[in-house]
């Protein structure tokens, strides 16, 4: 009698290579889903990086807080005003430095998962010298190392043209630098927040204590101008806090959604948590 073979029959071996094929497929399939899923909220998540347009703008406008206070200062509060004024714009470039870094984060992020190749934007180019620390505006060294950790790792994976596995280590090692940077960006407004209520002090106070003693018949025009002019100057800093406050939602925002891509990726770094920036202050009076 004739001994049953053991080894597998060609037309088996055949089924079962078309078995494994059709695995293999189904999980690529799935794995290419899940990563066209990431690439998606990846380009979402860019797509939010021109939200921090106000980040710059209330930067320069924390810069110049002097030139718009100075009219309405005695003699002893310009001189103090003035020492303020040269500490903020030593500080401003560091202030705006991390905003780019965030910002060309999120680009070069949003550009790889659209599959091109990219390159370091124009706005890092001076990123080597680095920022220093500002602790009257909560500046601290770790804000200044993650800024330093971000563009060393921009620089790192300029032109990486694996898809999702660039995008994944973009995430994971941009992680801690990224959270970091945000929450230095949410400090600072916080910083800017309790200038602006400063200087509003400073201005409508001065207008009133002024408007009171022009309050006569002989200077009434000049207090009815005055009152109105009161009134803008009002009008301007109530739509400011606003600003202040939209600015801050922002920057909250690309926080958690940040946080969010990073906590789905495979192996996501366990530090992942939710960086939650404290409201801006609504205290008056504040000094830098």
């Amino acid at each position: 009698m004739r001994a049953l073979s053991v080894h597998p029959t060609f037309p088996s071996l055949l089924r079962h290579c078309w078995r494994l094929a059709l695995v293999a497929l189904l999980l690529a399939g799935l794995t290419g889903c899940a990563g066209q899923r990431r690439l998606d909220e990846v380009r979402e998540f860019a797509a939010l990086a021109p939200t921090l347009t106000s980040y710059a703008e209330l930067s320069q406008r924390y810069r110049d807080t002097y030139q718009r206070e100075q009219p309405y200062l005695s003699a002893a509060a310009d001189q103090r005003e003035r020492a303020i004024d040269e500490k903020r714009r030593d500080a401003y470039p560091d202030f705006i430095a991390i905003g780019q870094a965030v910002i060309a984060y999120m680009r070069a992020l949003g550009t790889l998962a659209g599959g091109e190749q990219f390159s370091v934007d124009d706005q890092l180019k001076g990123a080597a010298t680095g920022i220093k620390a500002w602790p009257d505006a909560g500046i601290t060294d770790r804000h200044v190392s993650a800024y330093a950790g971000l563009t060393r790792l921009l620089a790192r994976l300029v032109g990486a043209r694996q898809q999702d596995k660039a995008v994944q280590a973009l995430l994971r090692e941009g992680y801690e630098p990224m959270q970091a940077s945000l929450d230095a960006m949410s400090t600072v407004l916080r910083h800017y927040d309790k200038t602006h209520d400063n200087e509003r002090a400073i201005v409508l106070g001065t207008l009133d204590v002024e408007t009171a003693f022009a309050d006569t018949p002989k200077d009434r025009l000049l207090a009815v101008l005055a009152k109105a002019h009161r009134q803008d100057k009002a009008s301007e800093y109530r739509l400011l806090g606003l600003r202040h406050t939209l600015a801050a939602r922002h920057v909250h925002e690309i926080q958690t959604r940040h946080q969010a891509l990073v906590q789905g990726l495979d192996g996501a770094p366990a530090s992942v948590r939710v960086a939650t920036p404290a409201p801006p202050s609504t205290a008056t009076g504040a000094q830098p």
